[in-house]
């Protein structure tokens, strides 16, 4: 496995997974239709990429899942220490 594939990968499931976050958020704003045909459409966008990582090689799915897999508690990490220092 190429390191730097790998790493390039995790950046990329970094960077998917936060998008996804701020367009699931988004759409909790529009009104219900809008939201259930927006979230189906997110899916399948998201069912596409994994689907095209998945044929790319084996560190490219397995740099992904570890982008995506870390994003998530650090993205936190990060929102709490802002709101702590804001409310300081």
């Amino acid at each position: 496995m190429d390191t730097l594939t790998a790493l390039a990968s995790a950046a990329f499931g970094s960077t998917v997974y936060l998008v996804t976050l701020s367009t699931v958020k988004w759409l909790n704003q529009l009104s219900r239709g809008f939201k259930i045909a927006g979230l189906i459409m997110v899916g399948v966008i998201l069912c596409a990429v994994i689907g095209t990582i998945a044929v790319a090689s084996k560190g490219v799915v397995v740099g992904f899942i570890v982008g995506a897999g870390l994003t998530p508690p650090i993205h936190r990490w990060i929102l709490q220490r802002r709101n702590h220092a804001a409310s300081s």
